[in-house]
């Protein structure tokens, strides 16, 4: 087999880069649409980007399938295709339930279970791709590059869609959001078209692949990627609580425009981005810092950061400081996150062969679960909060429970990773 070229590392990157572009309009934008011009509860966008991450939970499955059909290509472009369509529809939807609210609300949850479909479909064997085809010396590296390129494009479709967006109108919203699926279903067509017949090589043939819940088993058998597993949905739980918050919380007690709340994600995800390319340069091309040092680091500094945000809401020059302390929690996220992925790219390709993607898959739903009851925990707990205590107050005591389980994620980072330097980043701790 022919390992990746940095060039090609660089293609799948961008199909990363497309599924953050259509991700972030869900996710984000249409949240704060929902809550803020919307008028409705933070809990009905909390349960539809719940149930996208819900659907999730069958990454493993499909990963279980581009291992033994030997095709990795088609699911990644057809997975993009569908979450393209879904994230058209579900911007949609929300058009729609100012005048048919009931219509608008069955069109959105079909768009998020397609979200969650395409996400899983493409997503997966997209990794899978990547740790099956890349030399095991490049595989952090590979991690890095492709994740980098992710939130590179949440961070400027975030930011271009919310200078478009000012002034706002459902035309407008409905234009935008598909012409950003548009031309992340053509990119990543263009990306990986050609790329797993030259590198993976031909699918072994007369040989009965093992059943998918046997397959599954062996894996959950493996300490190592048991205990990963474990780690990743504990952590991720702490990292997704304040996904669908953060823009209502600056709506409300700032009075921000949907188009400067959307530049406020973008900047939060800029952050992300460079506390990313931060680990990467310190860890991998100066070998400085373990992997439990970074993750520790990035857990307690998004921690301080959730601090500042809740006390923002209290002050009056408040409006002054949420904008950099959005941007440290995004660079302290980063940090603690780059060393999850390099570790899961590297622990992919080990264990009993040919079950790269039924790994990705199992740590992929594990992540999606949590994020997905992070984000509907965050919702509905700020909805309770804000009405027994007003919204800056009722959003703020949110951010401070957030920053308490970011603190027992550090503990936990102790006790789970390795304190490995350079390229030894993503060692774990063996278990029994």
């Amino acid at each position: 087999m022919k390992h990746l070229s940095w060039a090609s590392i660089f293609r799948l990157g961008a199909v990363q880069m497309c599924l953050g572009a259509i991700v972030v309009i869900s996710t984000s934008t249409l949240n704060r649409l929902m809550v803020v011009e919307g008028g409705l509860p933070a809990l009905l966008p909390g349960l539809l980007v719940g149930l996208h991450y819900a659907v999730q939970i069958t990454r493993t499955s499909w990963g279980y399938r581009s291992d033994t059909l030997g095709n990795r290509t088609r699911f990644i472009i057809g997975g993009m295709a569908v979450l393209g369509l879904g994230g058209f529809l579900a911007a949609l939807g929300f058009v729609l339930m100012a005048s048919m609210f009931w219509a608008g609300l069955a069109l959105s949850v079909l768009a998020y279970v397609m979200i969650g479909a395409g996400v899983g479909a493409s997503g997966t064997s997209l990794l899978a791709l990547l740790a099956s085809t890349t030399h095991p010396r490049r595989r952090a590296a590979a991690a890095t590059i492709t994740w980098l390129m992710m939130i590179f494009g949440i961070a400027v479709t975030a930011t271009i869609v919310g200078k478009a967006l000012d002034p706002y109108s459902p035309a407008l919203l409905l234009k935008l959001v598909g012409l950003v699926s548009l031309i992340a279903v053509a990119l990543t067509t263009l990306a990986v078209w050609g790329i797993e017949a030259r590198h993976a090589g031909a699918p072994e043939t007369g040989k009965t692949p093992v059943p998918f819940r046997e397959g599954f088993a062996e894996i959950w058998a493996e300490p190592r990627s048991r205990n990963f597993t474990i780690f990743i949905f504990l952590s991720m739980v702490a990292y997704f609580m304040q996904e669908l918050i953060l823009e209502p919380y600056a709506g409300f007690a700032f009075g921000f425009t949907p188009g400067q709340t959307t530049q406020l994600s973008g900047a939060q995800n800029g952050g992300v981005f460079f506390g990313m390319l931060t680990v990467g340069i310190a860890a991998t091309g100066l070998r400085f810092g373990s992997l439990r040092f970074w993750v520790m680091a990035g857990c307690a500094g998004s921690a301080l950061a959730l601090l500042v945000i809740a006390g923002a809401g209290q002050v009056a020059s408040g409006a002054m400081l949420i904008k950099p302390a959005t941007m440290a929690l995004g660079f302290f996220n980063g940090m603690f996150a780059v060393a999850a992925i390099g570790s899961m790219m590297a622990l992919a390709g080990e264990g009993r062969e040919a079950r790269e993607g039924t790994r990705m898959g199992l740590w992929g739903a594990a992540q999606a679960v949590a994020a997905g009851l992070g984000g509907v925990l965050g919702a509905g707990a700020a909805d309770l909060a804000r009405h027994m205590m007003g919204n800056s107050s009722g959003f703020g005591v949110v951010f401070v429970a957030e920053a308490a389980l970011f603190a027992v994620a550090t503990l936990m980072a102790a006790q789970i990773i390795e304190g490995r330097r350079g390229n030894d980043i993503g060692a774990l701790v063996p278990g029994e």
